[in-house]
Formats: C-alpha cells, sequence, structure tokens
C-alpha cells in the first residue's frame, strides 16, 4: 500500500466528483474526456502551478506545505476525514514517523469493567484497523461473540463484511460494509507500515468483491455518531442510536455505545436482548424471524 499510489488515486477520484459549476468555473464548450475537474482547473483554484499539482497528484517525491494542502483541500472540497486523509497521505506527522512497529493493542482493565457495569447498554471497544478488543454481554448478544473468536478475526470490518450472519443481522448492510471499508482505509493512511492491517486488506480483497470496489472508490470516514437498523435473529426489527467516543490516554482505543432508538418496537426489541441470559434457555426471549419481505439485498 505504497502511500504515493495511495495518494494518485485519491485525488483523481476526488477531483473527478467535482463538476466545473459547482465551483463557479465556465464549461468553455469544450468536450471533456473525463468527468470532473480538469488538472489545470485544480491548481488554479488551490493557487498553485498545474506542473506542481500535476506532480502531486502523479505521487512524486515532493512535500507540500500545510497551506498548500489545505488549498488542495479546499479547491476539491474535503470534508475533515478526507481532509485528515490527504495529510496522513501526505505528510505523515513526526510522531508517526518515529513510532516503532504498533504492537498488540489491548484494553485496560478498568475499561473492561467500565463496560461491564453497563446492563442496559451495548458496549465495545474499537482498536486499530477495527480490531475489537472488548465487549461487554449486551454488545455480544446483539452483534457477535468476538471473544470466542480466533484472535486475528476479532475484527469488526472483516466480521461486518464476510461473515453470513453479518449480512443477515444487518438491514442496511452494503451501506454498514461501504462505511467501514471507508473506515479502514481512513487507518490505513494514519499507518501506512502496519503489516496487521496489510493483511486484512489483502484478505479482504482477496474474499469479497464488494470490499475491492468499496476499497478501490478510495472514500474515507470518520465515524462519530449516527443509527444502525438490524434484522435481529432473537427479536426481530431493531433500531439502535449509537454514539463513538475516543479514549483519555490512547487516541487509537474507541469506546461504542449503542442504545435503541425511541420508537416503541426497538424499545422492547430491546429490552428482551437486555433480559437474554445464555445459560437459561428457559430465560431466552421467542425468535423472530424477519419475513422475506424485510430482507434487504446488499
Amino acid at each position: 500500500m505504497a502511500s504515493n499510489v495511495d495518494l494518485s488515486e485519491f485525488l483523481r477520484r476526488c477531483r473527478a466528483r467535482i463538476t466545473p459549476e459547482s465551483v463557479g468555473l465556465p464549461q468553455h464548450g469544450a468536450y471533456r474526456r473525463v468527468p470532473g475537474l480538469r488538472r489545470e482547473e485544480v491548481a488554479r483554484l488551490a493557487g498553485v502551478s498545474t506542473d506542481y499539482y500535476t506532480r502531486l497528484e502523479q505521487g512524486r517525491n515532493i512535500v507540500p506545505s500545510d497551506n498548500v494542502l489545505e488549498a488542495v483541500a479546499r479547491a476539491l472540497q474535503l470534508n475533515d476525514a478526507e481532509r485528515t486523509h490527504l495529510f496522513d497521505l501526505v505528510k505523515p506527522s513526526p510522531a508517526r514517523q518515529r513510532r516503532r512497529a504498533p504492537g498488540v493493542q489491548k484494553a485496560r482493565p478498568g475499561m473492561r469493567r467500565f463496560l461491564d457495569s453497563f446492563e442496559d447498554h451495548a458496549g465495545f471497544i474499537i482498536g486499530r484497523r477495527g480490531d475489537v478488543l472488548a465487549t461487554n454481554h449486551l454488545c455480544r448478544v446483539l452483534l457477535a461473540d468476538f471473544d470466542a473468536m480466533p484472535y486475528r478475526e476479532r475484527n469488526l470490518t472483516r466480521w461486518i463484511v464476510l461473515a453470513p450472519e453479518a449480512q443477515e443481522l444487518y438491514a442496511d448492510w452494503g451501506k454498514v460494509a461501504a462505511e467501514m471499508t471507508a473506515i479502514l482505509r481512513l487507518d490505513a493512511g494514519r499507518h501506512p507500515d502496519d503489516t496487521r492491517t496489510a493483511e486484512l486488506v489483502g484478505e479482504l480483497t482477496m474474499k469479497s468483491e464488494h470490499f475491492r470496489r468499496w476499497w478501490n472508490d478510495h472514500k474515507v470516514l470518520n465515524r462519530t455518531f449516527g443509527q444502525k437498523r438490524f434484522r435481529h435473529p432473537l427479536v426481530g426489527a431493531l433500531t439502535i442510536d449509537y454514539e463513538a467516543f475516543p479514549l483519555p490516554g490512547d487516541d487509537e482505543q474507541t469506546l461504542f455505545l449503542y442504545l435503541p432508538a425511541q420508537d416503541q418496537t426497538s424499545q422492547e426489541a430491546w429490552r428482551l436482548l437486555a433480559s437474554w441470559n445464555a445459560g437459561e434457555p428457559a430465560a431466552r426471549p421467542q425468535t423472530t424471524t424477519p419475513s422475506s419481505t424485510e430482507r434487504s439485498t446488499p
């Protein structure tokens, strides 16, 4: 995953999605062989020479200033995650350049106890590349028992993209899996030399045609909050609200908390999940199988 190749593809795709009209440039009636802006138009908007921007987009060995990168980000209308990704690809921070090869990440014992204290929230901690570092009981009932998986398979992106049960669980599986791919792409830009990330991307590329297409789109995403819709095998239709909290003292670990949406169906389904006890079969809620009309094609 050479960063110059990633940079070239990223800039080309960002340039291709912008129309001249959207940035106030005239068409001049000229035929355009490719969609979006031309390189010279991006250079004009960014206030740099066409030659300089061309070398940047080609991934040449140049080190632009922060001001130039900011100007390019504005010209290409990059959002916050895309801007961060651009800087990661071009100018990795000195702290990351000095950092040794990352070791195995672990959740702090105190954070594990904190997770277990939640009875009404599904909670889990995610590390680099989407590795699942810790979960609580309600999370294992809602999603999957990651602790029971082989160590290298405890990865949320891998599970969502490859596991058949994940495709059944997420009502909007294609959207969720594409978002996880974009999140992984952002993480890969931050850690271009991480061998585990390269192995994960290689495995997913080999095993999933969907992932190959999403990965080649070069989209990036920084997820902080939102909603997800589930077709849970135990309780049926369920919508959750989630929030993400970067952990103090470790900016490479994120705590996710899930709560049911405020509609009655989700609230009732959540109460059933919260009462689930895998050790007491009699306490299990009645399994609800979604009808064929509720199933969506990824």
